[in-house]
């Protein structure tokens, strides 16, 4: 079946144009080319003028197109993009139902969810939207509902958010400045101490603690911020001692008010959840892209001040790790920027957001922001949008400060702007109806909003997006999507769980503290320890999980080693070092291969302690472990493991001739392959559009001298006609004059009528074969059209991310470079329960 004449790639369908002399939409698809979204976009309206219901279409073409998007959301309503229904059948919206509002409208919740399924059915499909479309709308992005702050859908963790920053932003100077200013400042904020950087002894300190561990790539938890402030790791702030600078006193003051902050129930929320990670909020573990929804409208104006300027701050740091695009990459979009881009005052999110807007569009970032309060925005910092869309406003002063913002568009791209012309525009403007001013158009447009496919419901309290997140996660489990994680979990330890009977029962123990210093004398069952060759080295690894009631812990004897690979292939485009670690149990008797039950781990799955644990006996250890010989004979074992068994996954997309990099997942190559494909596309249909129209601009020239020969054959025609009118009424009343002025002249006078009637005749001849031409010329331009069109159906089909397709490969590594660096053994404690069940008492993470 073939898709609707809005359903291209690239191009968002956000409704059709509107004549505003006869108040009224055309049949004018309006197609929004996506990759204008890369200079950002601003939509303004008040109350009543369809603003949500635009922007919402808006993320719903973003999502069908795969494109991921982050949207904030400090009203409720955008976790309505939720209530999108395929079978749009009165039992799908009656849970959303507003029984007051039914009531008010004299119905029952019922028969208000059957008017409103049908509404919202016919509503679609006047606007030529089937049912089938919310089925590809919602499966085109997994959606995420999150809370921070609130465990009502996720919460978000924002501890990760005083992590060092990465590479990227610890190399540049001023997104260094910026991280540590947006960080201090949202902190503050969040305890109610204002500031300006400059200033504010506060702010300068804490800066100064989060420059001090970020340079040097640690980390800084809030209880060692804590301590920091009370005892800073440096001894000068400037020219003055610390203490002239900041006496103790008020700096245990400062501590006492964060140490308040944390120890608070409600600040525990925002410890809790999965961490605020923004490549984790645009795609999934497997690469599809999320339409992630943050719901801050729970918060109050200090915490959500606090959790955007932090959120804003990530997206940069995030962007700067990306390569640079002239695509669309991903969208954030907030629903009413009130307040956190004001055009006077310095809130901690203004600075990040003008970082975006100037510098995001370089990365494939487009941002849009809404609001229906133009007045207090700073119209200077959204002079950087290139696209305004603008709805109903309510005020004469609202209307001076969106011209003001139009006009500044529009001059930082050096265009003209009639602004007389715009404020007519603007003045008939109605419900649903917008004016879109894209500096990437010719003229300013305006149109009528398409029909969102999501039920606008409105705000949603807390336990309705309790709700609606219980459903998502029941969705995901039944179709068995991937919840990406914090950390993957690595292979899981493949040691038989055995019958000890034969081992004495010990007194269960508590997992010990890795950071305690293990006793003197030798543990219980200590005895029954092997002893090792001299220059084989021993580490114990410490327990994770606590003994059974009446069990027992032992340690059982295996091998740990950790080894070095090197992968090449010129074909594949790889040449990479990888470090992998493996465990192989040591049971009696020993296989002819140990390292065919061994198991790959990460690096620091394993915590170690140098010496035993108090109250864990030894269980019996193969003879072979007390030989010199076998371990120079397991580690060339190891070598040949390495090479029959171990490779690098490298994956190919035949049709954009592209590789994974050396460790890139599987999912992680699909992000990177769908944003190449949308390079790939863009590219390729701007040279076709450059390729059509050299020949369109040939044939419409044609076309216009073909149609200023009809207009030339037409006069030439009526002139033919009047000569000849006029000559044959000259013979005619000649001939009613008499025989006294019949002569030769008269005779001549109406051979020549004639004459001028034949021309006429041969004129209207003229017309009917210039308008042929013309005819011809229009078909021919309409064919071209008709084949471009096809080109770039074609070329978007080919390169749709989904219709990739990607191929697995495997490269072995190179003999000649295997090494084994260390090779030791690690006793690895097990747990026994009563029945005599053994099992490791360590988690590999």
């Amino acid at each position: 079946m073939s898709l609707p004449a809005y359903e291209k790639l690239a191009s968002f369908y956000l409704g059709k144009r509107y004549d505003v002399q006869r108040g009224a939409a055309t049949d004018e698809l309006l197609l929004y080319d996506a990759k204008d979204l890369c200079t950002h976009a601003v939509c303004v309206g008040m109350t009543g003028s369809g603003k949500t219901g635009l922007c919402v279409a808006m993320l719903e073409e973003a999502a069908i197109d795969g494109v991921p998007a982050i949207c904030i959301d400090p009203k409720g309503d955008l976790a309505n993009l939720l209530l999108s229904f395929p079978g749009l059948r009165p039992a799908d919206f009656r849970p959303w139902i507003d029984d007051g509002a039914a009531m008010r409208k004299g119905m029952t919740g019922d028969q208000f969810a059957a008017q409103t399924a049908k509404t919202w059915k016919e509503g679609l499909a006047a606007w030529g939207q089937e049912p089938e479309r919310i089925e590809r709308f919602r499966d085109a992005v997994d959606f995420g509902l999150y809370t921070p702050g609130s465990t009502a859908a996720t919460p978000l963790s924002v501890i990760k958010s005083f992590a060092a920053p990465g590479k990227v932003v610890l190399d540049d100077g001023d997104a260094f400045r910026e991280r540590i200013a947006a960080s201090t400042a949202s902190l503050l904020a969040l305890m109610g101490v204002s500031g300006d950087p400059l200033t504010s002894r506060e702010h300068i300190l804490v800066s100064n603690l989060l420059a001090e561990h970020w340079k040097q790539g640690r980390s800084l938890s809030l209880p060692e911020l804590i301590r920091g402030i009370q005892k800073p790791p440096f001894s000068q702030v400037g020219v003055f001692d610390v203490e002239t600078f900041f006496p103790a006193k008020d700096r245990l003051e400062l501590a006492m008010r964060l140490n308040h902050l944390v120890a608070s129930p409600t600040f525990s929320a925002w410890t809790t959840g999965e961490p605020l990670d923004i490549q984790r909020l645009l795609y999934t573990a497997t690469g599809k892209p999320r339409l992630s929804i943050l719901s801050i409208a729970h918060l109050s104006d200090t915490e959500r001040m606090f959790f955007v300027t932090l959120l804003l701050s990530e997206l940069i740091a995030w962007m700067r790790s990306q390569p640079g695009t002239s695509s669309l990459r991903a969208l954030l979009y907030m629903d009413e920027v009130f307040g956190y881009f004001p055009p006077v005052a310095n809130p901690p999110s203004k600075q990040p957001m003008l970082t975006l807007l100037k510098q995001a569009r370089a990365f494939g970032l487009g941002c849009v922001l809404a609001t229906q309060n133009p007045v207090d925005l700073d119209y200077k910092g959204l002079s950087n949008a290139g696209t305004w869309l603008i709805g109903r406003l309510q005020t004469a002063r609202d209307q001076a400060r969106v011209m003001e913002g139009l006009e500044g568009a529009s001059s930082a791209v050096g265009k003209s702007f009639d602004k007389q012309q715009m404020e007519r525009t603007l003045a008939g403007l109605g419900s649903r109806v917008f004016l879109m001013n894209n500096v990437h158009d010719d003229a300013p447009v305006v149109f009528q909003t398409r029909w969102a496919m999501s039920y606008l419901r409105g705000p949603l309290t807390r336990a309705q997006l309790k709700i609606l997140h219980e459903a998502l996660e029941a969705n995901r489990a039944h179709s068995g999507a991937v919840i990406p994680t914090a950390t993957s979990a690595a292979s899981p330890l493949v040691m038989p769980a055995l019958l000890l009977d034969d081992l004495s029962p010990v007194t269960p123990t508590t997992p010990p503290d890795p950071s305690a210093a293990p006793p003197e004398p030798a543990s219980e069952g200590a005895l029954n320890r092997p002893v090792l060759p001299p220059a084989v080295e021993e580490r114990f690894a410490i327990a994770s999980r606590r003994a059974p009631e009446a069990g027992k812990r032992v340690y059982r004897p295996a091998l740990f080693a950790r080894c070095r690979l090197h992968f090449v292939s010129a074909t594949y485009k790889v040449n990479h070092w990888e470090g992998r670690c493996f465990l192989a149990p040591l049971i009696d008797p020993l296989p002819d291969d140990v390292w065919s039950q061994s198991s790959r781990i990460e690096a620091d799955a394993l915590a170690i302690r140098e010496t035993p644990a108090p109250g864990l006996v030894f269980a019996p250890a193969p003879p072979e472990i007390t030989n010199p010989k076998s371990y120079p004979a397991w580690e060339k074992d190891l070598e040949a493991y390495l090479y029959q068994t171990q490779s690098l996954s490298v994956f190919r997309c035949q049709e954009l001739n592209r590789y994974s990099e050396a460790g890139e997942t599987e999912g992680e190559f699909k992000i990177r392959l769908a944003q190449h494909a949308r390079e790939e596309r863009d590219i390729r249909v701007e040279k076709l559009r450059q390729k059509f129209a050299k020949r369109l601009a040939t044939l419409k020239k044609r076309i216009d001298l073909a149609e200023a020969a009809v207009h030339r054959e037409r006069d030439q025609y009526r002139r033919a006609s009047f000569d000849s009118v006029v000559s044959m009424g000259s013979s005619i009343l000649g001939a009613f004059l008499g025989a006294k002025l019949a002569s030769r002249t008269n005779v001549s006078k109406t051979s020549t009528s004639m004459r001028s009637v034949g021309r006429a005749a041969q004129q209207r001849g003229d017309i009917g074969r210039a308008k042929e031409k013309l005819e011809g010329y229009k078909q021919d331009y309409a064919a071209l059209e008709a084949e471009f069109e096809q080109e770039v159906e074609r070329l978007e089909e080919m390169l749709r991310p989904e219709s990739l397709t990607m191929e697995r490969l495997e490269v072995p590594p190179r003999k000649s470079d295997l090494s084994v660096e260390s090779l030791v053994v690690a006793w690895i404690p097990w747990t026994v329960d009563a029945a005599g069940i053994a099992a490791p008492a360590v988690e590999f993470k």
